[in-house]
């Protein structure tokens, strides 16, 4: 996703090993910006903050796995943002040492968590805000955002993949959990709405309900 200076600037790339989606969402009036999942390379991210002219003044993580962490305390240190997180994730964003060397990686530096994310709540920048889906499978704690102003697109983390979901044989992970989580929470979204997943590339609701060999 791109750019969309009537409304919002928008950007997703991939960022570290293991390519995860990092989105900026950016407010043209006020260039204050949201940051979703900057997994790694904070570089990179800053500059891409830099070509818009935004500063970052919220991280969100949609989930505590290291590679979506990677890079939020230097983001965090560099725009003087606000890192949020599921309360529920707490615990695995405090063991990213034991989660890096289950993968034979250096562990990131842990950021400050400057408030917990549930179900409903809303995240500011600018003259904007995300909203939280809590959607517990993929581990405890994780969750998807949209952001009204974007109209049908839903930033899923590791929930919802391109006909795939979130793994769930890691710590906290519960299959029972994801599956109601989607069929309860994502898959009651219009079928048009388009899904930046965590990982890969986009799809949408309809097409998973179609498509997606895990979910019935």
């Amino acid at each position: 996703m791109r750019s969309r200076e009537d409304c919002l600037i928008v950007e997703t790339f991939p960022v570290g090993l293991l390519e995860v989606n990092c989105t900026i969402v950016g407010c043209p009036e006020t260039r204050e910006a949201l940051v979703i999942d900057p997994g790694d390379e904070a570089e990179k991210i800053l500059a891409a903050l830099g070509k818009h002219r935004l500063r970052a003044v919220a991280v969100v993580l949609t989930h505590a796995h290291f590679d979506h962490v990677g890079a939020a305390r230097d983001i965090q240190e560099a725009a003087d943002a606000k890192v949020f997180l599921h309360r529920d994730d707490l615990p695995l964003c405090e063991n990213l040492p034991a989660q890096s060397r289950s993968f034979g990686l250096p562990p990131p530096r842990p950021p400050e968590i400057d408030g917990f994310l549930a179900d409903g709540g809303r995240v500011p920048f600018g003259r904007h805000e995300a909203e939280v889906i809590h959607t517990p499978g993929h581990t405890p704690g994780s969750v998807c955002l949209t952001v009204p102003v974007l109209g049908k697109v839903l930033f899923s983390g590791d929930t919802l993949f391109h006909e795939g979901i979130g793994r769930t044989d890691r710590w906290g992970g519960d299959s029972e959990k994801i599956l109601r989580s989607i069929r309860e929470r994502l898959f009651t979204l219009d079928d048009d709405t388009v899904v930046i997943p965590g990982h890969g590339e986009s799809t949408t609701i309809g097409h998973e309900k179609a498509h997606n060999p895990f979910v019935d």
